[in-house]
């Protein structure tokens, strides 16, 4: 135990002698000096932990002794305790107190009383120290968990910026080569070539199912995964997905049907793209683990509650089934039920995981039945809000979009097949449209020329989307401040569309963009169409 260093202060020895007597103690050292002077320099060299002062002695009185330690701030903290013969009046008590004593102890001095109170001190400092200690101990596990919470935030934006620039420069190679096989499709082609262009889109669309599958992980990992929820048409978005998918199914020989209840209403508050994103998981996943028979997808409303109604989708499949110790493990990241599973049919083994982090955080619930050899069935249920008035969308078939009159867009894109791309699909659509390749040169072109809206791609040299559409909100076109904008980003967490927005941008458009999406988007900001 660290021992207290005690001061004794008093210009009379036989006094000092009854002090030392009274207090000699195995846990503090004393210290005594009968000059006030020497008492000072013991306090400025030595840690004193407490003073006991005589009032009167001669060159200094206590009093003017204690107002020089308690005005320096290495001795301030000393505990002083008065040691008189003097009067035990008010005003000498509360003189005593105002100098920064914290008791008195009167002569004759009371052995019980005198010990009583300086082991109460005693206790009060070790008590003291041992707070400060902890303290310390506390301010450097503060320090660790800032430094721990400031690595794990620089850590957080390197994933983020890594995440955003793969999903770019790996979306933007797939957007090109997707939107080049949909205008193939319209050109004159032999049976055989066409077969080819059906496998190449369902090749690209499968490798964009893993790139967004292990995406989509990441956006959860790092809590950057919002829900928007729009009037959604619960029974388009079924039927596009059982559209998307009866190929793969008839290249099984698989029968794919859909039940969906009659009373479903036309239009719910949803996150159709999620939903979407929900189903072609499960069906995709039932498709790929069935061999023969067939998988049906059920839509039935189950529960209503007010002007809102309970909603199970249900994915009956007649394959492999799942063994009831696997269950739960088909639900982890990366994991399929067994190794034999994974080697024969293949799949990263998100699919599964995503679907449940989805179901999580659109409030909903997700349930799986099966028996090993027999087939399973995974429920999905959630609770919507029922839409009464929905605003009129337009209804666009995948091959005749409506073309507008009198638009002229400018479109910066860097990227060759994405310019080619969206280039041709711009001019079918009846649109006057000039290119560049960088934010730069989109500046300049929107000095020289009136446009109805701007395109423009995040990520280009010379000056990339975002701070292009900072200078022209700034004026660097002037009277072109308030063009809208439609940036294309292939980034992947919220926080990019938000720094788009931020930056000036009016909407975002994700790559790979759908023909629809663009269609609508370009119709929502111009005026003539």
């Amino acid at each position: 135990m660290e021992k207290i260093n005690i001061l004794i202060v008093d210009d009379r020895p036989e006094n000092i002698i009854a002090l030392e007597a009274l207090l000699q103690r195995n846990d503090i050292n004393l210290i005594s000096t009968t000059n006030p002077n020497e008492a000072l320099r013991i306090s400025w060299e030595m840690d004193i932990a407490i003073a006991l002062v005589d009032v009167q002695m001669p060159e200094m009185d206590g009093f003017e002794l204690v107002e020089i330690l308690k005005s320096n701030p290495r001795t301030k903290d000393i505990l002083i305790i008065f040691v008189t013969a003097i009067s035990k009046e008010t005003k000498y008590a509360v003189k005593g107190l105002n100098t920064g004593a914290v008791d008195y102890l009167y002569k004759p001095l009371d052995p019980f009383i005198t010990s009583a109170k300086v082991d109460s001190f005693i206790q009060f400092v070790r008590n003291q120290r041992e707070i400060k200690a902890k303290n310390k101990e506390l301010e450097a596990y503060q320090k660790e968990l800032i430094k721990a919470k400031e690595e794990a935030e620089q850590g957080k934006r390197i994933k983020e910026n890594f995440l955003a620039n793969m999903s770019h420069e790996i979306r933007t190679p797939i957007n090109g080569i997707i939107g080049l096989a949909h205008l193939l499709e319209r050109t004159e082609l032999t049976e055989e070539q066409r077969e080819m262009i059906s496998l190449l889109e369902i090749s690209s669309s499968s490798l964009l199912g893993v790139i967004n599958d292990i995406l989509d992980l990441s956006k959860i990992e790092a809590g950057k995964f919002r829900i928007n929820r729009t009037p959604t048409d619960i029974v388009n978005i079924c039927n596009s997905v059982i559209n998307l998918l009866r190929i793969r199914a008839k290249e099984k020989k698989l029968d794919l049907d859909i039940e969906i209840d009659r009373e479903l209403p036309t239009h719910v508050l949803a996150d159709s793209l999620r939903l979407n994103q929900i189903l072609m998981n499960l069906i995709g996943n039932a498709i790929k683990f069935t061999s023969q028979g067939g998988v049906t997808l059920k839509v039935e409303i189950i529960d209503h509650k007010g002007n809102n109604i309970r909603v199970r989708f249900s994915v009956v499949d007649t394959g492999i089934g799942i063994a009831p110790e696997n269950i739960d493990k088909i639900f982890e990241t990366f994991e399929q039920a067994d190794e034999q599973t994974t080697v024969k049919f293949g799949g990263t083994g998100l699919g599964l995981s995503i679907v449940k982090n989805l179901a999580k955080l659109k409030g909903g619930h997700l349930e799986v039945f099966s028996e090993e050899g027999k087939g399973s069935t995974f429920c999905f249920t959630n609770w919507y809000e029922v839409v009464k008035e929905v605003s009129p969308v337009q209804k666009v078939i995948k091959e005749n979009f409506t073309p507008f009159n009198n638009i002229k867009i400018l479109v910066a894109e860097d990227n060759p097949i994405n310019k080619f791309l969206i280039v041709k699909i711009l001019k079918d659509w009846m649109i006057d449209t000039d290119v560049v390749e960088n934010g730069k040169d989109a500046i300049n072109k929107l000095k020289e020329n009136d446009y109805d809206l701007i395109l423009m791609d995040t990520f280009m040299p010379v000056l990339n989307g975002l701070d292009a559409i900072k200078l022209i909100r700034e004026g660097y076109a002037q009277g072109k401040e308030n063009i809208p904008i439609i940036t294309f980003s292939a980034a992947v967490m919220e926080t990019d569309t938000k720094t788009a927005m931020d930056a000036g941008a009016n909407d975002v458009i994700s790559k790979p963009f759908e023909l629809v999406t663009l269609h609508e988007k370009i119709t929502k900001y111009t005026t003539t169409y």
